[in-house]
């Protein structure tokens, strides 16, 4: 140790870099990997680290209904006519050319021509005292019916997936707007101090089609990004010490390390350092944490059973249970991805039938299961969980160039959508907006993607105007210029 303490004082002295100090002093692979494993290991408010002023939490506005958010998204987008918009008007014109009134002066991603109209392929009833209507797609969902709010009318401005996503999750649809999870860790705070505040699990096979920006911390400190969590190997790439390094030996590297990170920090005064040296902090916490609340192995057979779930699966059904396990572990804001729910009709896997039945055979027990478990376990009242996609589909079917698809599909579609929300605050068994008797547009308690985190925003205590942070010579929010909280929905 006396000859590391001499060659960090000699490396603080030449204010050499992080990166070439990891490389000089000859820790080998393991440290290397601990820098990369920091490039995504986010949020922390350690008591005591100089990075505590970071990411302390703000007092909420007023009391929030939700201290924790659980946002599951469908990439791609689910059919809302096959789910949950029952237009039975919408049997009658089925092969029937579109009316001109869909069609004049509207953009689609892909519809050329006149397109033929396509009828609902789920078959629907009402479940539960609310009698809410669902179909066959989702068997276990209405089990659930009395507990979910359902927003009918929402609608956005963006028909393409990444921008679409963009503007859902950052508020904006371009790159550089910080993330909702960002938003939220920024005013509540993380309560557990040994996981970060805002935790990503992705399945499907793929990332969001606008990639980690979704999750990203943009202008804000980026103690506030999203940290991705792997459902198979080590949860966290690196987090797990390699061959020749002992946790006392990967302590003492953090403290030399973060050592020249304080004195760089007395020299600049750059605030994105005391992230650094938060996160460093945090990667060590997290060799310990992480592993223990993301093993299911000491859960009940019955828990497993409900969600569906195989030990040693990288599932989206067991992420659900992570999901649960995280908030249950003071997570603040936990984000689901799901990517394969676009239904264009260009495949069987990629249709309204096959593909979306699919998609819902992966997803619908478990989503169902996470809303009982948190019940349960008294954890639904405080969590306020969203299910939903960037934008909806088309009454239409779709066609390219005038050619049908070869299975039965939809386009894209912005001005009318479904999504659901439960616990944390809103009503339950409540359904509010409505579209035309075709489902493709809002009639009533149209719902802009603004309006949507407005009211998160205000479920978590804080009032979305108010809310802001200085950028570039303005105070940004999350819902830019617009947005009013849907109070209709709030219990």
């Amino acid at each position: 140790m006396e000859n590391l303490q001499k060659e960090l004082q000699h490396t603080a002295l030449l204010h050499q870099t992080r990166r070439h100090f990891l490389q000089s002093v000859g820790f080998g692979l393991g440290a290397l990997g601990l820098g990369t494993m920091l490039d995504s290991c986010g949020p922390s408010s350690a008591a005591g680290s100089p990075a505590g002023d970071v990411a302390k939490s703000r007092i909420p506005q007023f009391a929030p209904k939700a201290k924790r958010v659980i946002y599951i998204h469908m990439a791609g987008a689910p059919s809302q006519l096959e789910l949950f918009d029952y237009k039975p008007e919408l049997v009658k014109y089925h092969g029937r050319d579109c009316p001109a009134e869909f069609l004049e002066g509207k953009k689609f991603a892909f519809i050329q021509g006149v397109p033929k109209m396509l009828g609902p392929q789920g078959h629907f009833a009402q479940y539960g005292q609310s009698g809410a209507w669902m179909s066959d797609y989702v068997p276990y969902l209405q089990t659930v019916a009395d507990e979910i709010t359902f927003l009918k009318a929402m609608h956005t401005d963006q028909f393409n997936h990444a921008p679409a996503q963009l503007l859902m999750h950052t508020g904006s649809p371009r790159l550089g707007r910080p993330s909702l999870g960002a938003w939220s860790v920024y005013g509540l705070g993380s309560e557990n101090q040994n996981l970060p505040g805002f935790i990503v699990l992705a399945s499907g096979g793929q990332q969001p089609d606008a990639g980690k920006s979704v999750f990203g911390s943009g202008f804000l400190p980026s103690v506030y990004q999203g940290v991705q969590c792997r459902t198979g190997g080590d949860p966290v790439l690196y987090v797990s010490d390699p061959n020749g390094m002992n946790r006392d030996m990967r302590k003492q590297t953090i403290e030399a390390i973060n050592e020249i990170n304080k004195q760089t920090y007395e020299d600049v005064k750059d605030p994105e350092i005391l992230t650094r040296i938060s996160q460093y902090e945090m990667a060590f916490r997290m060799q310990m944490s992480v592993p223990e609340v993301m093993d299911v192995s000491k859960e009940p057979q019955f828990i497993l059973d409900m969600y569906g779930v195989k030990p040693g699966e990288g599932t989206f059904a067991m992420n659900c249970l992570l999901a649960r396990k995280l908030v249950e572990n003071d997570v603040r804001f936990v984000q689901l991805f799901d990517w394969g729910w676009d239904g264009h009709g260009t495949s069987k896997d990629h249709n309204v039938e096959g593909g979306l039945r699919q998609k819902c055979r992966e997803s619908d027990q478990p989503v169902a299961a996470l809303i009982k478990d948190l019940k349960m376990r008294g954890l639904l009242e405080e969590t306020l969980v969203i299910w939903g996609a960037e934008f909806g589909r088309t009454p239409m079917q779709e066609n390219r160039n005038g050619l049908v698809m070869p299975f039965m599909g939809r386009d894209h579609h912005l001005d009318a959508f479904t999504m659901w929300m439960a616990g944390g605050g809103v009503k339950q068994g409540f359904s509010h907006g409505e579209t035309d008797e075709l489902g493709y547009y809002g009639t009533k308690g149209r719902t802009h993607v603004h309006d949507l985190q407005a009211t998160i925003l205000h479920l978590m205590g804080f009032d979305h105007e108010k809310f802001t942070y200085p950028f570039q010579g303005r105070n940004f929010r999350l819902t830019d210029t617009e947005g009013k909280v849907v109070k209709e929905v709030i219990a």
